[in-house]
């Protein structure tokens, strides 16, 4: 099988959801925090740049379309399964998160049995960037924490939960949205 940057750059991404997961959790390793923000944050940026690749060389192909939200729903949802380890992540949260993911997920696959399109919408994008923004923040603080006694930590738990529900409703709004198109143009009947 051969792949183009853009879906090479995806299938990284894809393999450091795991690596980075196994640092988040390595609490015995020194700066686990430091080297989880550094693997996300290259896995975040890959999925910027495989998309702007994709379009500026007219490189966009089926493959990427399945395995771009794959790999960014593996990539969050580890570091949300990180989170809940430390208490920085409500597993409420993680329901609303991957309840969201398998509807739009299911939604996808029976719109393409029936050859329609759903476009990506802006508000999926703003939650999968909120995602990975808020994550990367949280890890650079319980870095500075663990490092430097920045803040209490229970303050910390506190402010990273808010973000989490944020995300949450990010996520919530993006696939209602989603399903309210998906309803205009799929015929569920079938």
């Amino acid at each position: 099988m051969k792949f183009n940057l853009p879906n090479l750059l995806t299938v990284i991404r894809i393999f450091m959801a795991p690596v980075f997961l196994v640092f988040l959790m390595a609490e015995m390793l020194p700066h686990n925090f430091l080297w989880s923000f550094i693997i996300f944050s290259v896995a975040s940026i890959t999925d910027f740049v495989d998309g702007k690749l994709a379009r500026k060389n007219n490189q966009v192909t089926n493959l990427g379309k399945l395995l771009d939200p794959l790999a960014d729903k593996m990539l969050t949802t580890a570091a949300l399964l990180g989170f809940m380890k430390f208490g920085l992540c409500n597993i409420w949260v993680l329901m609303i998160v991957l309840t969201r993911e398998f509807t739009v997920t299911g939604i996808r696959m029976i719109a393409t049995v029936q050859n329609v399109v759903i476009p990506a919408n802006i508000w999926g994008k703003i939650k999968t960037a909120t995602q990975m923004t808020f994550s990367i923040v949280i890890m650079l603080i319980a870095e500075l924490i663990a490092d430097f006694h920045f803040m209490p930590y229970q303050y910390f738990i506190t402010a990273s939960n808010i973000a989490m529900w944020i995300i949450a409703a990010f996520t919530f709004i993006s696939g209602a949205i989603y399903v309210v198109q998906a309803v205009k143009v799929i015929d569920f009947s079938k």
